[in-house]
């Protein structure tokens, strides 16, 4: 067996950026949203390890204004056990009095005598403008307060500059500038379950049920929800519908009912309106449908539902990500420094500036406002653009193709399959190598002119099997193309797998779940182990969103030593009021530290501080219902393959039939930081560990060694990718990436 591919290191230690004397505080303002905890716990414990003080200031800008008791110092245990929890545990509130020059006057006073002239505003785009305004007026507060008597000259000098940095924490994803923005994807989770829920009784009683979900000024959860459900009909305010909307929409309803579909779904996002700004709203589709087609129909208003409930692994980890690099950006900010903002691009977190992804946001508003529809939609980024056009795609019926095939599927047949687990068509890890001549014949019996493959990396091998075996069977001379599924995240060529996310959530809600049973005992460890073959990415990113304190990986190999150090770093915080401690295994991370050899060594070493438990989840993390993100990345690169199958058709038929033999013809659609890219699977194999079944070169190995600072390990950290503050200019539009693109 060889060990793992090389990495090139590029890590920069965090000892070159030091808080040694700096005062930082977070608060939390506005709505709150799903993650907001997870980002508070990483300002803290970043703050914490790079030597700086960080302050809560509870209950927003109120607490800001009043004082007092409402700004605390942090310690590293007070964040413990707040990853799995929502809402905001520092509070939020509207604060009329941060809106006047004396609410602001007594806010400076409160900051000054404590030192804090870093700012961390976790909010929407009001709060984040407020804090903008502070940072522009503080040295006139300043000078205000050294005229009272308030403040002395050496307290004013020490604090003459205040620095910013926000985070936009909003389950609308509104905010121009980033893919996504923390607490959307937990929205998303909430409206699935509550649309899984209501389909069973649906189904039962042929019944309508109209959905009002948030978005007073965004259809972004309306529309992602319809694209995961399969809704029938969807309104967002970005985009009206046209003019009669309601004959086309009850002809729409009423075909379907005649084919015996006993469920309809109409989403309705709660700032719908017309083509004459007029608004949409549910009851009047209700009695729409009632009074024209005489469907039993119901209604279904969400509510603060959305905003409720422990955030999702994503939520978690992209909050976990944004919080660790305001930090950064704060230590690395200058007086001159602009206010930013942390952003998601891709898989990368950024910084932009402030105030241009403020105006950019109200751009779009503006473009509603003044009925420039097509306008606003295009603000929105590609990523809406491509989420409108892939629904209307996958909900507009055409008529069923007559073309031959092994099973024929139709349109119909396929109803009700996003909320699926698993594959209704079946699956198997046989590879086609030793099966060539009977592939082949099946081809040509049954016409096949293209083959769309989804699976890991099997489906992987599989097409590049077929590929290479082209000089010998002409009948793979056809497009080929594989779509990554896999919960293991270990196919060459994409930075996500349809099914990791899934189970990402799984393993998170099974380690929540866990903690929270040992909730009164005494301290306790649990040793958990998580599928992934060679992967470590299950274990690793898994480990981050629970607030794991270790994670074992192929990837990061280790020793006897290594693990008796985490031995004993465990101890060390279990005498701390720290109750819990969380470890995870990835399964074949070492074939001699098996989850049975690190459960005793913990148990034997923490005899007397601590017992240990351990958990083998197994196949629970491949079963369940598809997560939002995994139905909508499932429904958009399916949609974006046969895009791609019916234009390489077109190009390849000749003489009557289809010729397909270049290397383009062989591809594997994988998302790449921001864009879905077709790659031909011959090129990908230079690129691939097949003896381990992994990527030589995986993004998400940056995360570790940040999943290990979270937890009070002193080591380093990849900052050769940390944001680096961009102008508006290179704001690229929400594209095809990752969370954007559901």
């Amino acid at each position: 067996m060889t060990g793992p591919p090389k990495r090139q290191d590029t890590r920069k230690l965090f000892e070159n950026l030091s808080g040694d004397g700096k005062s930082i505080a977070v608060l939390t303002s506005g709505g709150d949203a799903q993650g907001m905890n997870a980002a508070v716990r990483a300002v803290v414990r970043m703050g914490i390890y790079v030597g700086a003080k960080v302050y809560f200031i509870h209950e927003g800008y109120q607490g800001m204004v009043d004082g007092g008791d409402n700004i605390k110092e942090a310690t590293w245990e007070s964040v413990s056990s707040m990853l799995e929890v929502g809402g905001t545990v520092i509070g939020s509130a509207r604060c009329k009095d941060f809106r006047t020059p004396e609410g602001r006057l007594k806010a400076a006073y409160n900051l000054v005598k404590r030192s804090i002239t870093n700012l961390c505003v976790i909010g929407g785009d009001g709060s984040l403008t407020g804090a903008n305004l502070f940072r522009k007026e503080w040295s006139g507060l300043l000078e205000q307060l050294l005229q009272q008597g308030l403040i002395t000259e050496q307290e004013s000098c020490s604090n003459s500059t205040l620095h910013i940095v926000g985070m936009v924490g909003s389950i609308d994803n509104d905010f121009c500038g980033t893919d996504m923005t923390i607490g959307t994807d937990s929205a998303l989770h909430r409206i699935i379950e509550v649309v899984d829920a209501i389909m069973t009784t649906a189904l039962s009683h042929q019944r309508t049920f109209v959905l009002e979900v948030m978005g007073r000024h965004c259809g972004y959860l309306a529309l992602v929800s319809a694209l995961a459900c399969g809704a029938d009909w969807v309104f967002i305010p970005e985009m009206p519908p046209e003019d009669g909307w309601e004959e086309t929409m009850c002809h729409k309803l009423s075909e379907n009912r005649a084919e015996r579909k006993r469920l309809n779904i109409i989403i309705v996002a709660e700032g719908a309106i017309d083509c004459q700004n007029k608004p949409i709203t549910p009851d009047y589709i209700k009695d729409l449908v009632v009074s024209r087609l005489g469907f039993d129909t119901r209604v279904t208003i969400l509510g603060h539902v959305q905003r409720g409930g422990t955030p999702s692994a994503f939520d978690r980890i992209l909050a976990s990500r944004m919080g660790v690099e305001a930090v950064l950006a704060l230590l690395e900010a200058s007086t001159n420094t602009p206010a930013c903002v942390v952003s998601l691009v891709g898989n990368q977190a950024v910084r932009l500036p402030l105030m241009e992804c403020v105006q950019m946001t109200q751009e779009v508003q503006k473009a509603m406002d003044e009925k420039k529809f097509d306008e606003a939609v295009g603000l929105r980024g590609g990523s809406f653009e491509n989420n409108l056009t892939t629904y209307r795609l996958l909900s507009n019926r055409k008529a069923d193709s007559e073309l031959p095939n092994i099973k024929e599927i139709k349109w119909g047949d396929v109803g009700g399959w996003t909320g699926q687990g698993g594959s209704l068509l079946g699956t198997k890890r046989t590879l086609p190598g030793k099966h060539l001549e009977k592939i082949a014949e099946q081809i040509r019996i049954h016409n096949i002119n293209a083959l769309l493959v989804i699976g890991g990396f099997e489906a992987f091998e599989s097409v590049l099997q077929l590929y290479q075996a082209r000089a010998d069977f002409q009948e793979f001379c056809i497009p080929l193309c594989v779509l990554p599924a896999t919960i293991s995240n270990n196919v060459p060529g994409t930075d996500l797998s349809i099914g990791a996310d899934t189970s990402l959530n799984a393993i998170v809600e099974t380690c929540d779940r866990i903690k929270q049973s040992a909730s009164g005992t005494k301290r306790r460890v649990f040793i958990i182990e998580t599928m992934g073959g060679y992967c470590g990415y299950l274990a690793t990113v898994g480990g981050l969103a629970a607030g794991a304190d270790t994670v074992y990986i192929f990837e990061e190999p280790f020793d006897i030593r290594y693990l008796q150090a985490n031995v004993e770093h465990l101890t060390e915080k279990m005498k701390t009021s720290i109750q819990r401690g969380l470890v995870l295994r990835n399964e074949n991370c070492n074939e001699n530290f098996t989850a049975d050899f690190i459960y005793q060594l913990y148990s034997e070493e923490g005899r007397g501080i601590f017992d240990c438990r351990k958990n083998i989840l197994g196949h629970m993390q491949q079963g369940g219902a598809p997560s939002p993100f995994d139905r909508n990345f499932g429904s958009k690169v399916a949609a974006k393959s046969m895009q791609w199958i019916t234009q390489s058709l077109q190009e390849s038929y000749k003489g009557g039939r289809v010729f397909a033999n270049s290397e383009e013809s062989a591809c594997l659609l994988g998302m790449r930081r921001r864009a879905l890219v077709f790659q031909p699977v011959s090129q990908l194999h230079e690129q691939t560990d097949f003896v381990h079944r992994i990527p030589k070169e995986q993004w998400w190995l940056k995360l570790h060694p940040l999943m290990k600072i979270l937890a009070k390990y002193k080591t380093s950290y990849d900052v050769s990718d940390s944001g680096q503050l961009e102008h508006v200019t290179h704001i690229r539009p929400k594209e095809t990436s990752n969370r954007a693109a559901i």
